[in-house]
């Protein structure tokens, strides 16, 4: 293992729910706005021992606003499925490969650095995992959050289910498990709200492209469910939010909960 580490941002225009979210403007602490994309990008370049971070789109208007702001651009193919798609496609671009490729979802501009790390970490703490991704147990304000999507009809954050070793038994858009408890705002909860992230070794990266759309993966619109089809295990690393609140851009009515997350964080 070369223990090299770089993250790729994956970044689409024609987002069924929000077209042209990656340029959708956010408010920072100082009034600024920011693109998604480049605020997506700022919270990569937080991370530590990280050799390159990357965009990896197909737009023209997508790289040249990257370009713009500093960014390196790898560009992709049009037809990429998903995200985990453009990431691997985005590899055709370098020379030398690393051993460790984050992908860090362009809709995930709140992603604390600590995330990426832990997942850096357990990448490197144990050679036979082959790709993992980030849990964050909700309190009862984010489960909150997350029964109000699904009851007003929107799709919002995913959970995610594991074993004892923390390997991924499901994850879905649904709430899941189900429980109809009632819990405090600051109260801890056992649902837990998958992060925007993932860390994967190339060769199971490049895998992944030819194994074609699962069934699962399709009905529930998660990339990662053709990991688990396949018998590929996702190891959950369980990350915590130190006071901070994690939420992605799924919605436009998301705008304003990450603002204002933003604002309280101090984030320009």
């Amino acid at each position: 293992m070369n223990n090299k580490v770089i993250i790729v941002i994956p970044a689409r225009y024609a987002s069924s729910r929000y077209p042209g979210k990656p340029l959708a403007p956010l408010i920072g602490a100082s009034g600024i706005a920011k693109s998604l994309i480049e605020r997506s990008w700022l919270a990569a370049k937080q991370v530590g021992g990280v050799a390159e971070v990357y965009i990896a789109t197909d737009d023209t208007r997508i790289a040249e606003a990257a370009e713009a702001f500093g960014a390196k651009v790898l560009m992709t193919a049009e037809n990429c499925a998903n995200g985990t798609e453009r990431v691997a496609d985005s590899l055709r671009s370098l020379g030398e490969m690393p051993d460790i490729v984050v992908n860090l979802q362009g809709d995930a501009p709140l992603t604390p650095p600590w995330f990426l790390t832990a997942l850096i970490d357990e990448m490197r703490g144990d050679a036979s995992v082959q790709m993992a991704t980030p849990v964050l147990r909700c309190d009862g304000q984010t489960l909150a959050n997350l029964r109000k999507d699904r009851q007003n009809g929107r799709v919002g954050g995913t959970t995610a289910v594991f074993d004892s070793n923390r390997d991924a038994l499901y994850f879905s858009k649904e709430v899941v498990p189900f429980t109809d408890g009632d819990y405090a705002p600051d109260a801890a909860t056992p649902v837990f709200h998958h992060v925007g992230a993932y860390a994967y070794r190339p060769t199971t990266l490049k895998a992944y492209q030819s194994w074609g759309i699962c069934e699962l993966e399709q009905l529930e619109g998660l990339e990662q469910l053709r990991f688990l089809a396949r018998g590929i295990k996702v190891r959950c690393v369980e990350v915590e939010a130190r006071g901070t609140v994690f939420w992605e851009l799924n919605n436009p009515v998301d705008v304003s909960r990450i603002e204002a997350e933003l604002k309280k964080r101090g984030t320009i």
